[in-house]
């Protein structure tokens, strides 16, 4: 099972919002994500910052504005 968790950068701090997420959707304004024994989320106003396979994240960041 893979063991990739998302993670929300706000000015440097790090925030875990979901681990072991099974799936993520890009919205217009933000992302879905899910995970098997949870309800699926949706963060808005953040944008893909990048994903770290070695370290198993999904970095977002929260926009500005």
């Amino acid at each position: 099972m893979c063991q990739t968790s998302v993670v929300l950068d706000r000015d440097g701090e790090q925030e875990k919002l979901m681990e072991n997420i099974t799936s993520l959707e890009m919205l217009a304004d933000g992302v879905r994500i899910a995970a098997l024994f949870e309800e699926p989320r949706e963060i808005t106003s953040v944008r893909l910052a990048r994903i770290d396979f070695m370290a198993g994240k999904v970095i977002l960041v929260a926009e500005k504005g």
